[in-house]
């Protein structure tokens, strides 16, 4: 059965001599995989819509197994990204944590909007270090995890100085300090941003400037948080750490 479905590849894997099986996540059907036959030859009508991050549409052979992958065509091929090294590796990261953030044909029109939103955002030049932060925020609830943000997670308190506490899964105010020796003190816009990019609607974004010091405090807390309780360890995280500590030798 002949279907269509708007999507965005997140991944793609050789297949013998010239196929790719290819990884869609789409708004109609969540994360689908295909197999596009010949799409390796450079002269295949799949060669182009095949490449990683291009949003289109495409004719999908429909069964039990694996589907087929019978034509697209690109909506956007999401050129800047893929003409820069730095943003070919937070995009990467992206969608790497979406692919093993989600199991397949789990339809969830808001993560496609979400992953759309951020990968188009980056695209049109906006600063991916925030985006991404924005995305791993947002992911948390799919991975379910859910950070307390809105208050002190130990008392309750929603007001006072605030710490983050990755024993205790969010942040802590100044009169519970002593509970968690090894909370991390962090400014008060880094506590404003951990919730504006929690709560916050992306496509309502305008142009956000953050300062280098409270991107550090941002990035500390969310990959220590990551690591402490989503189980992933993805190569695509560390690889852009490396991309991100070279560029700040530059």
């Amino acid at each position: 059965m002949l279907e269509k479905c708007e999507g965005i590849v997140i991944r793609t894997v050789n297949y013998g001599e010239s196929n790719k099986i290819v990884t869609l996540f789409t708004r109609e059907w969540g994360k689908v995989g295909v197999m596009a036959r010949g799409a390796k030859k450079p002269s295949s009508r799949l060669s182009a819509v095949t490449q990683p991050f291009t949003y289109g549409h495409f004719l999908v052979q429909r069964g039990k197994g694996l589907g087929g992958l019978q034509q697209g065509d690109i909506i956007q091929s999401m050129r800047s990204i893929k003409e820069d090294i730095f943003l070919t590796a937070y995009v990467s990261y992206i969608v790497d944590l979406l692919d093993k953030g989600t199991e397949e044909k789990r339809p969830n029109p808001f993560l496609f909007e979400l992953v759309m939103q951020s990968i188009q955002l980056i695209n049109e030049g906006n600063d991916p270090e925030i985006i991404t932060n924005i995305f791993e925020m947002k992911m948390l609830n799919q991975l379910g995890l859910y950070p307390v943000l809105n208050q002190c997670a130990i008392c309750k308190n929603t007001d006072g100085e605030f710490s983050f506490s990755i024993r205790e899964g969010g942040l802590i105010c100044h009169r519970c300090l002593e509970k968690d020796p090894y909370h991390y003190k962090i400014s008060p816009a880094t506590v404003k941003l951990l919730r504006l990019f929690y709560y916050f609607d992306l496509s309502r974004l305008g142009n956000i400037s953050v300062k280098d010091m409270t991107k550090a405090e941002l990035k500390k807390i969310i990959s220590a948080y990551y690591d402490e309780y989503s189980g992933l360890t993805l190569k695509t995280k560390r690889f852009l750490d490396q991309m991100a500590n070279f560029k700040g030798l530059v």
